[in-house]
């Protein structure tokens, strides 16, 4: 799956969660349990986003670990969404199964930016992302 792609399911989630919310009964719990997921779902994609334009490995893994705890956040609402009665497990199925989809695939990413071999531009002087470059500078 592309960064494109990804965008794109991020960002079908929260609206997916906004009917979801909408669907709910009208009670305290429903708007304060809605109000929570809708807060949760929306980070999910805003966080991915921020992740795609990040300025490095680790600022990039510290976006996708913020997209990793709401996607996990939001499932936990959703779960609480159907113990408490308010909606059918039947009917969040598909909607938790997205999500769960999502965080696990954060979490790979996550995995595999750890895993990946530091560039040595520090040592040698030079910023790949660049157009400034200083032939100059030695350790």
């Amino acid at each position: 799956m592309n960064e494109q792609e990804f965008k794109k399911r991020t960002k079908q989630l929260p609206l997916r969660v906004i009917r979801l919310v909408e669907a709910l009964p009208e009670s305290r719990t429903a708007e304060v349990i809605g109000k929570q997921l809708i807060r949760s779902a929306t980070s999910v994609g805003a966080n991915y986003r921020s992740a795609c334009r990040g300025k490095s490995t680790a600022d990039v893994i510290a976006k996708l670990s913020i997209v990793e705890e709401e996607a996990d956040e939001s499932l936990y609402w959703m779960e609480l969404i159907v113990e408490s009665g308010l909606i059918s497990a039947d009917k969040l199925k598909s909607l938790m199964s997205e999500t769960n989809e999502i965080l696990a695939m954060t979490v790979a990413s996550i995995k595999t930016l750890r895993n990946k071999p530091r560039s040595n531009s520090v040592t040698n002087g030079l910023n790949p992302k660049s157009k400034i470059q200083n032939p100059k500078f030695t350790i």
